[in-house]
């Protein structure tokens, strides 16, 4: 069976051809000091890809700002933004900014994620984590059997929304999120003010992040 007998004479031409080029590199080294190089090669055989391991998404200036702003942003009580990271954390603001306007989020998920600054990974990883500690509910919308409209988030957890009522109340220190743009302004912009806006116009949640102002 020629199939079955081609892998093993392969590697053993390697291992040979491995083992003739390590005693040209090391002329005075024993046969016994040579397979012990030669067990210390990696083996290459299995044909499996090196994997490479990035993070969320690449790091740029822009993203890490948004993700830092809406992480920072104050949309979830503390003890339960504990329980997700940096980025998931500002998944969650983005979510909590759009229930408090709309009462629910239907933004897809790469809408979510160009104005959190992640990727779409960690969107659905955020997700899956709040379901699983019961802090939102995600409803399936399926119009045909292969169209969806975007699912429909809303926050299941009491103390959460007592903190989004208070926040708009001005309740509590940093009460404002970033904002949200508008379909007009583009899911490419982060939650940032846009320069120039004109009053009136579609505005989410105003991004102040120094915390509410004071009255004169």
């Amino acid at each position: 069976m020629p199939a079955h007998g081609a892998a093993p004479t392969t590697r053993g031409t390697t291992m040979s051809n491995l083992l003739r080029l390590l005693a040209q590199a090391h002329p005075n080294a024993s046969q016994a000091d040579l397979f012990s190089m030669l067990d210390g090669i990696p083996d290459k055989a299995s044909g499996k890809p090196t994997q490479r391991r990035v993070g969320s998404r690449p790091r740029s200036d822009a993203s890490m700002e948004r993700r830092r702003r809406w992480a920072s942003s104050g949309a979830m009580p503390p003890q339960l933004q504990a329980r997700f990271t940096l980025a998931e954390s500002a998944v969650m603001a983005v979510v909590a900014a759009e229930v408090a306007a709309k009462g629910a989020c239907t933004l897809t998920v790469g809408h979510i994620a160009a104005l959190a600054g992640v990727s779409e990974t960690t969107v659905r990883n955020a997700m899956n984590q709040a379901v699983m500690l019961g802090f939102v509910r995600v409803e399936e919308r399926r119009v045909s059997y292969a169209r969806s409209l975007p699912n429909r988030v809303t926050i299941m957890s009491p103390e959460w929304n007592t903190w989004l009522r208070l926040r708009q109340r001005g309740v509590g220190a940093n009460s404002c999120s970033p904002r949200i743009p508008g379909k007009k302004e583009g899911a490419a912009y982060g939650p940032q003010r846009a320069p120039g806006s004109r009053e009136g116009s579609e505005v989410v949640l105003k991004a102040d992040l120094r915390g509410p102002h004071r009255h004169k």
